[in-house]
């Protein structure tokens, strides 16, 4: 079955502008559902050009109101029409009117009544929204629903002016206040001519007593900032005003208050506004707790990673004042390995996540590792490691620090010296290849009866940490130790 888009593509004159635009007022259009409690459909015309006479409607989006129950239980996407079979979107999309006062039609138990309103964009009529409403629930109207659907009547005219959505919106429709949360109507002048129960709740909270109606909203939030108001660029008044587009949060010390103003056009004319209003003071000290937390992780990440590097410091300076060269090397292998695990620490310190971005631990790890190489070293690397959990970094860090340094120290020949990782990752496990050309283990070569100390740590770090297996194994004249483990295996 063909998809939306391939069949608007076939079927239809849009244009990628047209798309564009219609995308736009899909992703805002809940608002005009929960303001006229109905369904909406969007209906493009099927024709070959704008020169061509439609041959019926495509539809290709449908949404349900969050105010007032569905009218459809089936999805409607991708139905069609012909020419004929609904007057009321050919005269909206011909006549490039709303269509309104249709007689209720039964659908199913419920009697509907059906409004068409016409798209208009760079002065064509791109497509019609239908509205389905309930015609018994309209007859027993309460005062919130006079002034929703009266609101809803002004939007659905600026969508057939072209002034809906509109152009430049500054706030993600996911994200912005709802009707449900609060709605705020506003004449032309600012003053507040209607407030729905949830938006005087909201303004309850942030400390208002009285009545919100009749009062300019501004100066309302203005005498809500108390005695030391945070700077702000612009005043209340003007920022709810209702004149253009507007988000912000007004916080004082009772709460906080997501405000979405959104102005209502009529011929180019602003004739008033309406104020979307949420009180989000848990939302926001919830996220602000979080920001907290992330940012004393990283800090704890950095102090860390500090203390691991005094710590190298302290080696080295015992490994020169020992004369013992055994002893030294130890001192030696134990800086390597906690600067492995520092390098993990430093890019926790830096990240938002509590992930690692390993390919970047890997090169470090390597570049580190060659400085103390006497000779040259050819390198290279086959696929990608892409972001581990910070719990699987550390250990993996570790591994792959003494497999390199193994294979610097024994396994590496005189000359042509070459060593490359290759890696495979599925979305559930990963297999590391760590391959040098050099001579290799003994053909006796057993893990138990190794006396290696890097090795010892290598299988153990791999069967507890990572709970994974390792191999060691010659294969042409390379010697493989192979890491497999389950990414999921820590949390």
């Amino acid at each position: 079955m063909a998809s939306i888009d391939e069949l608007v593509a076939a079927q239809t004159a849009l244009t990628s502008a047209d798309r564009d635009r219609l995308s736009e007022l899909i992703a805002e259009w809940q608002l005009l559902a929960d303001l006229s409690f109905a369904d909406l459909i969007l209906w493009v015309p099927k024709r070959k050009d704008y020169k061509t006479w439609p041959e019926g409607h495509l539809a290709i989006a449908h949404i349900r109101p969050t105010t007032a129950a569905t009218v459809f239980t089936h999805d409607v996407i991708g139905s069609e029409l012909s020419w004929g079979a609904n007057p009321r979107i050919d005269q909206a999309l011909s006549q490039g009117e709303i269509v309104r006062d249709s007689q209720p039609e039964l659908v199913g138990d419920l009697l509907i009544k059906e409004e068409t309103i016409p798209v208009l964009f760079e002065e064509r009529i791109i497509a019609v929204i239908s509205r389905h409403r309930d015609a018994v629930q309209m007859r027993s109207a309460s005062r919130l629903e006079i002034n929703y659907r009266e609101i809803a009547h002004n939007i659905y005219r600026m969508v057939a002016e072209g002034a809906f959505p509109i152009q430049n919106s500054i706030y993600r429709a996911e994200s912005a206040p709802r009707v449900g949360d609060g709605l705020i109507r506003l004449d032309s002048v600012g003053n507040i001519s209607y407030a729905s129960p949830n938006a005087r709740s909201a303004f309850s909270r942030a400390g208002w007593d009285a009545e919100l109606e009749n009062h300019i909203l501004g100066d309302v939030m203005e005498s809500l900032m108390g005695t030391s108001p945070k700077p702000m660029e612009e005043r209340w008044r003007v920022i709810v005003s209702g004149e253009q587009l507007r988000r912000a949060d007004f916080e004082n010390d009772r709460g906080i208050v997501d405000t979405l103003v959104m102005p209502l056009m009529q011929g180019g004319d602003r004739i008033g506004a309406i104020v979307l209003v949420h009180n989000v003071t848990e939302l926001r000290r919830r996220d602000q707790a979080l920001v907290t937390k992330d940012a004393t992780i990283r800090e704890i990440h950095h102090r860390v990673k500090n203390n691991l590097q005094t710590v190298s410091a302290l080696l080295r300076l015992q490994s020169r004042r020992v004369e013992d060269p055994i002893a030294s090397a130890a001192l030696a292998e134990a800086v390597r390995r906690v600067a492995s695990i520092a390098i993990v620490h430093e890019t926790l310190a830096t990240s938002s996540t509590e992930t690692v971005q390993f390919d970047e631990v890997y090169d470090r790890i390597v570049h580190n590792a060659i400085e103390l190489s006497s000779h040259p070293i050819t390198l290279a690397k086959h696929g990608s490691f892409g972001v581990f959990a910070a719990q699987l970094a550390t250990p993996l860090a570790l591994v792959i620090t003494e497999l390199i340094h193994n294979s610097l120290e024994h396994g590496l020949a005189e000359t042509g010296d070459t060593l490359r990782a290759e890696i495979m990752r599925t979305s559930d496990r990963c297999t590391i290849a760590i391959i040098d050309n050099g001579e290799g283990l003994p053909a006796d070569f057993q893990w138990e009866q190794s006396s290696n100390l890097g090795l010892q740590i290598v299988r153990t770090l791999t069967e507890n940490e990572l709970r994974g297996s390792i191999t060691l194994k010659r294969i042409d004249n390379e010697t493989w130790a192979t890491l497999e483990f389950p990414i999921s295996a820590i949390r």
